[in-house]
Formats: structure tokens, sequence, C-alpha cells
């Protein structure tokens, strides 16, 4: 098997789910043209604890992990096999670092199911999650992308899943499909460093617009795990899909190793 890409989908509103336009459109190209993975492994924003875990599991819960959403969005389901020997394998490959092997208590969130609903909708590859560990700063996250590395030469799809914008205090039920001008100005300088040199995604911190568009930093640290696995292969990334909503959204989603869909 080929070494598979990665990628980092900005999965935004839940009920991308249940819905089609230019960012699913480009997820659904996305996994109608990768190679059929053996297993993926999953970095929400979502599952954002005091803790570095996997589940590991062997049937994990879909988890509506959300409130005020359309009973349908509710009703979805993802039956994903886990796969309890790729959560050890990732705990091994993040030693000595203590991972912990979660049995019971996570599973799938919708961070992780609302984009692989379309990648592979017929849930028949096993998924396991990894969380982000709260307590890290950002070179922590890159780090452990880069540890991850390995596994996209033994037939793993990383999928990270976020946003690079991501302010629900700020959002603008009127600008569908659009964002402020400091959401597009945030947006561009991660892009010119994706696009160039992942490793030093760090510095973002120092932009102007970070406070606005990272107001809390769950949902930007999937990006840094796809940022450690570029460096890593010494190699940049490449826009998939690019896009805004609600004004304080970024949609933009990024490949490493692969040829962008739209």
């Amino acid at each position: 098997m080929t070494r598979l890409p990665a990628v980092f989908l900005g999965h935004g509103n839940p009920m991308n789910t249940l819905e089609h336009n230019r960012s699913t459109d480009a997820w659904r190209a996305f996994g109608a043209t990768v190679e059929r993975p053996r297993a993926v492994l999953a970095v929400s924003a979502h599952w954002y604890v005091p803790a570095t875990a996997v589940t590991a599991m062997a049937h994990p819960a879909t988890i509506h992990d959300f409130a005020g959403f359309p009973p349908e969005l509710f009703a979805v389901s993802y039956p994903a096999p886990g796969d309890p020997a790729l959560a050890a394998e990732v705990a091994d490959l993040l030693a000595p670092a203590e991972v912990q092997l979660d049995t019971t208590e996570w599973g799938l969130d919708h961070g992780t199911w609302s984009v692989l609903a379309h990648v592979f909708p017929e849930a028949d590859i096993p998924v396991v999650q990894l969380s982000i560990d709260a307590r890290r700063p950002f070179e922590h996250h890159v780090a452990v992308g880069a540890a991850l590395h390995a596994l996209r030469e033994r037939g793993v799809l990383v999928v990270a899943s976020g946003n690079v914008v991501h302010n629900l205090g700020l959002i603008a039920w009127g600008r569908p499909g659009a964002g402020f001008d400091w959401a597009e100005r945030f947006d561009d300088a991660t892009r010119a460093v994706m696009t160039t040199d992942p490793a030093s995604i760090g510095d973002l911190q120092q932009h102007p617009d970070f406070a606005r568009a990272v107001p809390t930093p769950d949902h930007f640290l999937p990006l840094c795990y796809l940022a450690g696995l570029a460096d890593a292969a010494g190699e940049p990334a490449h826009v998939l899909v690019d896009g805004y909503d609600l004004g304080s959204l970024s949609m933009t989603a990024y490949i490493l190793d692969g040829d962008p869909t739209a």
C-alpha cells in the first residue's frame, strides 16, 4: 500500500452532515478517489480534554454532542467499527507520553462523523478517535502530528476536523457563505503558512486577528496535527476546498500528499 494522504476538514455547522454544498461535495470527491484505508484515525475539535486518549472500543457510539438542532440530525448514526489494535498502535507511537485507552467513555463525536458521513458514507471503515490534550501548547500538538506520520505508511488515513476560524459568539446568520474581513485575513495568513512552512503554525498566535479568529483553541488545534504530519513528510499542504460561512467560520480544508478535488 502506498502512503495515504492526510486531511484537515473544516466541519462548521453540524447540519453539513445532512446537506450538499461546496465543502461536502469536496469531502465526497476525496472519499471517492482516495485509496481505501485499513482504518481512519480522527482528531476532532470536540474531544478536547485534559488528557491524551484514544478510543479503544470495538463499537464506538455515535455521540450527538450539541443542542438546538432538528431531530433528523440527532437521528444520524455512524456505526463504523472501532479498531482496538490501532488504538494500541497509536499509544506505542506516542510513547513515552501517557495515552489512555478509552473503552467506555467516548466514541465518535460530530466533529468526526459529520465529515466521515460524506467521506465514507457506508461507515464500513474502522475509526479510532484521538483526543486533543487541552493542557498542551501548540508545539505539542504539532509534535504529536509528526509522531503519527508512520501510520500513513501502514494504511491509516488521518482525518483532522475543526475550523481555521471558529467564533460562535460573532456568527452572523445573515451572511451564509461569507466571511468577515478579519476572518478572511486570518484564513489567508493560515493558508500562507500551511502551503509553505507548516511547522511554523504556532507563529499564527501572534497574528493581529488571532484572538477573534481563535477565541478558544479547540477548533484550530486539529490543524496543528496536519502541520506536524506535513513537517514529518517534508512537504507543505494544499487547499482541498476553501470558503466561509456565517461571517465567523472558515470552511477551508487542507490535504497532504493528494490532489485537491475542488
